[in-house]
């Protein structure tokens, strides 16, 4: 039987008692083309597309972790519902507690 641990809170998910959340991440270099490309009628963006394309969760030495990276990790409920609350994990403004002078 497979074990699943919380790559948030390292606690074990018993998946008999408890959903299992699967987070998958995807974070690539936005290549915008330049004003001197656009008359290339070589399409640059659909070459990097066609060799993202060919990965299959495979590395491929051509690119670099600057240039395209893929995560996946397992959530329990409790870290889900945080997850989806912030999943930029921006730190909150505290809020101002002014008076009503």
């Amino acid at each position: 039987m497979l074990h699943f641990t919380c790559d948030c809170c390292k606690r074990v998910i018993d998946p008999e008692r408890e959903l299992r959340y699967v987070v998958r991440l995807e974070v690539y270099a936005a290549l915008d083309p330049m004003d001197s490309e656009l008359e290339d009628e070589h399409d640059h963006l659909q070459e990097i597309q066609d060799i993202l394309d060919r990965l299959d969760d495979a590395e491929d030495e051509r690119i670099s972790d600057d240039v395209y990276q893929q995560k996946r990790y397992d959530l329990c409920s409790k870290c889900r519902n945080a997850y989806l609350k912030n999943p930029l994990g921006r730190v909150g403004l505290h809020e101002l507690g002014f008076s009503q002078n």
